[in-house]
């Protein structure tokens, strides 16, 4: 049986794209975007497509495909799920909370000749650029001057505390997994990769992992780039005892795992 759930303003481009069906997707040919990752005792891959409006536009989206590609839950500790309904259930995780991600246009799961089969195809962040390739140290490039990159170390901070605000723990919280793009009045921050995203019982927890992550991958930036960003985070610019010693609990946590 085939399990399929297309997102309402996408389902009319995909029927005159003629991709509206698993097996349309899971048979369309397109060179890799992402060469097949064998891991989990299966396999999972991206391939990249553009979508022709009526009117000629193009849509490019990211179609996700994998096979017995299976991560155990607490509701399923022996037969696991697909790594994509994952990363589906928490997309819908992440609207619900108004925290910024990708769009969603279709997921589809079926079980074929025994074969655990899943697909989640999302818009393409057309714009955007990862953080990492956007925050070089001579402020040269993408960023022109030192309030553009002001702005956004803030709000990059700020959709990271809203996430948290929430106890969700993004767990692969890495600079290449914030996607980035200048508007008139700042900027827009985007999380991606969400498979290993979880809800924590408190929020202190989900800081303290995502935000150590988060440092160990900025070690790049200055240190004042980084009290900036803790600032913004807590919303503070003379932080509090609680937020003095937020920040000293993240620094042990850098040297525990430095050591």
């Amino acid at each position: 049986m085939t399990i399929h759930s297309i997102e309402q303003p996408w389902l009319s481009l995909l029927q005159s794209n003629q991709l509206d069906s698993f097996d349309a997707l899971w048979q369309l040919e397109a060179p890799w975007f992402e060469e097949p990752n064998i891991r989990r005792g299966g396999w999972s891959g991206v391939v990249k497509h553009d979508l022709t409006d009526k009117a000629g536009g193009i849509n490019t989206v990211f179609i996700k495909r994998q096979s017995n590609h299976i991560s155990k839950t607490w509701r399923h500790p022996l037969s696991g799920i697909p790594t994509f309904q994952k990363e589906f259930n928490n997309l819908h995780r992440f609207y619900r909370f108004d925290i910024p991600t990708m769009d969603l246009v279709y997921f589809g799961s079926r079980v074929h000749h025994d074969d655990k089969q899943a697909i989640l195809v999302t818009k393409a962040l057309t714009g955007y650029v990862s953080l990492d390739n956007v925050m070089p140290v001579d402020d040269a490039g993408f960023i022109q001057n030192k309030r553009h990159r002001r702005q956004l170390i803030q709000q990059t901070a700020r959709v990271l505390q809203r996430m948290h605000r929430y106890r969700i723990q993004h767990n692969s919280l890495y600079p290449k997994h914030i996607f980035v793009k200048p508007t008139e009045i700042g900027w827009d921050v985007r999380l991606i990769d969400l498979e290993k995203a979880k809800r924590k019982f408190s929020q202190k927890t989900a800081t303290l992992r995502d935000i150590a992550t988060f440092r160990r991958h900025t070690l790049d930036w200055s240190t004042r780039d980084h009290i900036v960003f803790f600032q913004a985070y807590v919303g503070e610019k003379q932080l509090s005892k609680a937020s003095k010693e937020l920040w000293y609990d993240i620094q042990d946590r850098l040297l525990r795992k430095s050591k």
